[in-house]
């Protein structure tokens, strides 16, 4: 069984929807509506897993909201806040190494981004809606 096979297996275990699924580049592109989660991508690229959500265009006056966003990676437990190339989005980001992948390592990623959702989603939205 190939990384990409024993990566779909996993999210299929874990009930999420592939909307998605590149076998050549080995990507998914995932979501669970109960969680609140769309659009996550999940790519196998060569020893790791990629896992990143894109969670919102920043506001053009970045200096608090970067500070604030740094102190809250610190809570995270498992991935963090990133920017793209451009730090014009914020994504959240984990990487996992795919030799010894379990169906747990996938599992504590995803819980951690759903539960970064609830906990800090109103927040998120406050942040989205600055200028």
């Amino acid at each position: 069984m190939t990384d990409f096979e024993k990566v779909r297996d996993y999210l299929i275990e874990l009930e999420y929807t592939i909307v998605h699924e590149n076998p050549e580049e080995e990507l998914f592109v995932v979501e669970n509506e109960e969680a609140g989660i769309n659009n996550l991508i999940i790519d196998c690229e060569e020893d790791i897993l990629v896992i990143e959500q894109l969670i919102m265009e920043l506001p053009e006056n970045k200096g608090d909201v970067y500070k604030e966003l740094l102190i809250k990676n610190r809570e995270i437990v498992h991935g963090a806040f990133a920017l793209d190339e451009h730090g014009e989005k914020l994504i959240f980001r984990d990487t996992l190494q795919l030799e010894n992948l379990d169906l747990n390592e996938l599992l504590g990623t995803l819980n951690s981004l759903e539960l970064l959702l609830s906990e800090f989603g109103s927040r998120l939205i406050e942040i989205s809606k600055l200028k």
